[in-house]
């Protein structure tokens, strides 16, 4: 086999491909120069053919002027220089000599002119203007037809109008490849922006998702430190020992704190590296409890506690008492009430319903004010998860006028998932947060 069909080597047909693609790149560039050299090959062919009166040869009538033959070949030559700025009106001046060649029978071969024109208006221009050039052709064919009628009309017709025809099939041909071939390009164009345009969502919605977890859980651990920091000061001077037990509590949270930041940011680190740890990451958005995800163990287990911080996963129902437990000890009474099974909870739903636990006693230590009570309400039903978070507080809105970001973040917590939040002062006072998430979307995730 030869080396040219190697492996490695460029194949026939891909050299023809690239020799073609540099022509046509030359072309584009320089259109003023390929004309030139096109009607420069043209008029070697019309100077072959008068020179010595070989056009006598092929001709149906010689008795002609000898200056006719070489002003017609200059007639139908010299025009294609401007082929692509007006090739209708080209073919129009076309006619002229065209006419005069086939009403005199000279046939010269500068009428191949035509045929050019003929292929650069199906290449380029509208179907309105190649029937036009076409009919001039055509007339031209048939004049010499009738003009100079030899054996059959059809024999003589017929072909010439084939070659026309052949030729105009050709240029259709190339321009529906070319057309086809930019349509090709225009949507993997088009795929390319829309592909960036979803890594960009993507990214914003991951870095929403990350705002949103970094929020809940430092939001939510420095109410707890400052509740505890503000009863231990007061607890200073006339309890020792609960200020300690106070500084112990501050200490204990803060630990917790910074766990589970070392927790976040490990698993973000895990899946920057690599795409397919992305599952870690169930906490920040709704996946399957599927896969490699691994379930919460129970409390006490000395599986989690030795389990790698990056690989340890998110808080669950099962930890809400804990959270209830530090919001006590920062001063906020909290009555719950847990009605129901959530044992077939997708741990991405789980999360969901404690951050936005979290959030809303959070906002009552920060907001409430004192001697406020919060009371929390989780129901399992066949429908759902029905939750409901109240407080006695003075039940001003957390934050700015519009809810603030800790009430955005549980909102779009529960969009996630298809559910809706309701947030908003009680007529009787105080502030309540009510949530309900599908049944039937979490059993999808």
């Amino acid at each position: 086999m030869s080396s040219e069909w190697s492996p490695g080597t460029l194949s026939l047909t891909r050299r023809f491909h690239l020799a073609v693609r540099r022509v046509r790149d030359f072309d584009a560039r320089r259109p003023l120069v390929w004309d030139l050299l096109l009607t420069g090959v043209l008029a070697l062919v019309a100077l072959a053919d008068l020179l010595g009166a070989r056009w006598k040869l092929t001709a149906h009538g010689t008795d002609v002027p000898g200056w006719l033959p070489w002003l017609v070949s200059a007639g139908l030559v010299l025009p294609v220089v401007w082929r692509r700025r007006a090739p209708l009106a080209v073919m129009c001046a076309l006619a002229v000599p065209g006419l005069v060649d086939g009403w005199t029978g000279m046939a010269l071969e500068a009428g191949a002119s035509r045929l050019v024109l003929l292929y650069g208006i199906a290449v380029r221009r509208p179907s309105s203007e190649l029937v036009g050039a076409s009919a001039l052709a055509a007339a031209q064919i048939a004049v010499s037809a009738v003009r100079w009628p030899e054996g059959d009309f059809d024999r003589q017709l017929v072909p010439n109008l084939m070659t026309c025809a052949v030729v105009v099939l050709a240029g259709i041909a190339v321009r529906t490849r070319r057309d086809y071939t930019a349509s090709l390009l225009e949507r993997a164009r088009q795929l390319e922006v829309e592909r960036d345009q979803q890594a960009r969502l993507a990214a914003a919605a991951e870095r929403a998702r990350i705002a949103r977890e970094m929020h809940d859980i430092i939001g939510h651990h420095l109410s707890v430190i400052t509740g505890l920091a503000d009863g231990g000061s007061y607890a200073a001077r006339k309890n020792p020992e609960r200020a300690t037990q106070a500084l112990e509590a501050i200490g204990d949270t803060s630990r917790e704190a910074l766990g589970e930041l070392r927790k976040l940011l490990g698993m973000l680190r895990d899946a920057t590296a690599d795409p397919t740890q992305r599952p870690a990451l169930a906490g920040l958005a709704p996946q399957p409890a599927l896969g490699g995800l691994p379930q919460r163990p129970a409390l006490g287990d000395p599986d989690q506690r030795s389990a790698p911080a990056a690989l340890a996963p998110q808080p669950a129902l099962a930890d809400l008492d804990l959270l209830l437990g530090r919001v006590r000890e920062a001063g906020l009474p909290v009555r719950a009430t847990f009605s129901g099974r959530g044992a077939g909870l997708s741990p991405g739903l789980q999360l969901a319903v404690y951050r936005i636990v979290q959030e809303a006693l959070t906002n009552t230590l920060k907001h409430a004010g004192p001697h406020a009570s919060a009371e929390l309400t989780l129901a399992h039903t066949p429908h759902g998860v029905d939750l409901r978070i109240t407080d006695t507080g003075l039940g001003t809105a957390p934050g700015p006028p519009d809810g603030g970001h800790g009430l955005t973040g549980m909102r779009q917590r529960a969009a996630l998932y298809g559910g809706t939040l309701e947030a908003g002062p009680l007529p009787s006072g105080g502030w309540r947060v009510h949530a309900h998430l599908p049944a039937e979307r979490s059993a999808q995730q």
